[in-house]
Formats: C-alpha cells, sequence, structure tokens
C-alpha cells in the first residue's frame, strides 16, 4: 500500500488546496508503509506546485517526507549523488531560482542531514542567499520592502548554516565554489549597511579556505566559523573594532589550524576521492593561484578583504608565498 493511498491526489488537485486533514491521512499512511518510492515523491511535489493554498501541517510533512527519501531511501542511503542533486534542484527552483519558503526549507533540511552532498549544490544554496541580498528576491526577501543590497543578519546566519552542512564528514577546508559566493557577495556590498557578523564570517571562512589551500589541518566548520559572542551586540564595522572582536585576541581562531602532517595530507586527497565516488561529482579543490587573483581582483580591497589580510598578517602564519605577496601589496596600498 503507497503513503498516498490515504487520499484523492486529483480531489486534491483540483480543489489547490491541502487541508490539515489531508496531512493527517498522509502521516499516518507514511508511518505504516515507512517508505516512499520515486514516483510517490514526484506527486508530493507536484501537490506543493497545484495547491497555492496549504495549511500549516503541510509544510512539516512535505519536507520530513521528501528528506526521508532522497537522503534515507534514494541511493547511496544517507549520501547525495549529483544526480539526485539535480533532481532536487529541477524540482523546487524554475529558472535557478527557489519560489518558495517551504522549498527553502526542504533544501536546508536535505543539506542537514545528509552526510555529504555535491559541491554543486552547497553553491546553489549558497546563491540563493547572494540572489536575495544581491536582487531582493526570493524567499529570504518575500513581503520585504525592496531596498539597496546589503546583507543581514539572517543572510548571515542562513549562510553560516549552509557552510556547516558541507564540512560534513572529515573537516574539509572552504571550497573554491563556496568562496566564489562569497567573494560575489561581498563586492557587491562592499559600501552597505551590511551587520557586523558579515564582517566575521566572511573573514573567517576565507581564512579557512586560505589555510586550507595552503596546507593547514583546519578544524571543524562547526569551529572554524562558529559566531562569537561579541556579535550580540552591535558594533563598528571599522576592521580595527571587528579583528578586535573576533576570537578574543584571535588565538582562538588560529589555535584550531597546524600545518599538515604527510599522513594527514595523504587523508584529505583520500577523503576528496571518497566525496567524488559517492556524490559521482569532481571535487573542486582551492587553488592557491585563483585565491590570490580573486582577492582584490578589480584593483581594489574591500573592507573585508582588508580585515582578512590584516588578520592573516597579524598571525604571521607561514601561508603560501602568492597569498604572501597579496599582503605585502596590501600593506603598500594601504600606507
Amino acid at each position: 500500500m503507497g503513503v498516498l493511498s490515504a487520499v484523492s491526489v486529483p480531489e486534491i488537485k483540483a480543489r489547490g488546496s491541502i487541508k490539515d486533514a489531508d496531512v493527517l491521512k498522509l502521516r499516518r499512511s507514511y508511518y505504516e508503509d515507512g517508505s516512499i518510492s520515486a514516483e510517490e515523491a514526484e506527486t508530493i511535489l507536484a501537490l506543493n506546485d497545484a495547491c497555492p493554498i496549504q495549511d500549516p501541517a503541510w509544510a512539516d510533512c512535505f519536507i520530513e517526507t521528501l528528506t526521508d527519501y532522497i537522503v534515507e531511501q534514494a541511493e547511496p542511503q544517507g549520501y547525495l549523488t549529483a544526480e539526485n542533486a539535480d533532481w532536487l534542484i529541477r524540482h523546487i527552483a524554475k529558472d535557478g531560482q527557489i519560489g518558495s519558503k517551504t522549498e527553502l526549507d526542504l533544501l536546508l533540511n536535505v543539506l542537514d542531514k545528509a552526510r555529504w552532498v555535491p559541491q554543486s549544490l552547497v553553491r546553489f544554496a549558497l546563491d540563493q542567499v547572494k540572489d536575495a541580498v544581491l536582487n531582493n528576491a526570493g524567499p529570504l526577501r518575500a513581503g520585504k520592502t525592496r531596498g539597496a543590497a546589503s546583507v543581514g543578519e539572517a543572510d548571515v546566519d542562513l549562510l553560516r548554516r549552509i557552510l556547516y552542512s558541507f564540512g560534513g564528514d572529515g573537516n574539509i577546508a572552504v571550497t573554491r565554489l563556496e568562496a566564489e559566493a562569497l567573494f560575489d557577495i561581498d563586492a557587491a556590498t562592499a559600501t552597505a549597511d551590511n551587520h557586523p557578523s558579515w564582517r566575521d564570517l566572511f573573514v573567517k571562512a576565507i581564512t579557512n579556505c586560505v589555510l586550507g589551500a595552503s596546507g593547514y589541518a583546519a578544524p571543524p566548520r562547526a569551529v572554524a566559523l562558529a559566531r562569537d559572542a561579541w556579535l550580540q551586540r552591535r558594533g563598528e564595522l571599522s576592521i580595527d573594532e571587528v579583528l578586535a572582536g573576533m576570537t578574543g585576541g584571535r588565538r582562538n581562531l588560529f589555535g584550531g589550524y597546524r600545518q599538515q602532517t604527510g599522513e594527514e595530507q595523504a587523508i584529505v586527497r583520500l577523503t576528496q576521492q571518497k566525496i567524488e565516488i559517492i556524490t559521482r561529482e569532481t571535487f573542486t579543490p582551492t587553488e592557491v593561484s585563483w585565491l590570490a587573483d580573486r582577492i582584490g581582483r578589480d584593483g581594489k580591497l574591500t573592507g573585508n578583504e582588508r580585515a582578512l589580510l590584516s588578520f592573516l598578517k597579524a598571525e604571521s602564519a607561514p601561508i603560501d608565498p602568492s597569498i604572501s605577496a597579496i599582503l605585502q601589496r596590501a600593506a603598500t596600498v594601504a600606507a
């Protein structure tokens, strides 16, 4: 007996609404059956599209059942392949943009629950935040007055949540695809009235990326990108204020990094190969040459990039020579 046998799908589509009573029947059937087929998952997605009127219980049921299907029941269990990620994107996004909060919450829940997902799915999620910030579009800006592009506190919390999700098994440093999205947001909002937590996250995430590309063992992302307690109050956006507030004197952040041993470097390569095999997508590591070109690529440094370079310079941590050259150029520009 299928999960959807408990309700009349044509009737629900015809009336264009999903009622709490429908959801109750679906849940009872799901608990009895315990599984969802690919065809039923497609039908649940079609119901969501066909019914603009949805009682409150539907969102949780939609997210729970589809997450169970794509993470726990579709092969390989616990992981997402590139094909499964493409399937999810096709069904929740039109022209590359997610249309509703329920669909966005489904994507975030999948990222949270899966052990590994393709990098492309994480980049897709980051692009939803980028689109909201740059174009005031999508479910993150629904019902809000259109204004100048800026990064709010909720945007930063969502970016951090997405970045946490790809940390998964094996402390993977922030990748090029993730860093690209952060750099794009930074460039577009360099002069905006952004929340102070945006600079904190940007500096920590790109530091993680730089050190990972320079051969450092990275701490778990939940540690490396954690929000500092000082950000509970709104401070100045100056570089000095942010760096003074970050990590209680900087030692807490850099204390989690150290140069990798040869064995650890081999483990990192094996982990990347495992991700490629499981997700069936080529893993894109961060090349130091790309970072060197990306920081200040238009000939100017944003405030966040200055904060990043000031932070790295203050630590005097051995990093790749091409990044060190940027530090020297930045010092010349600032002088």
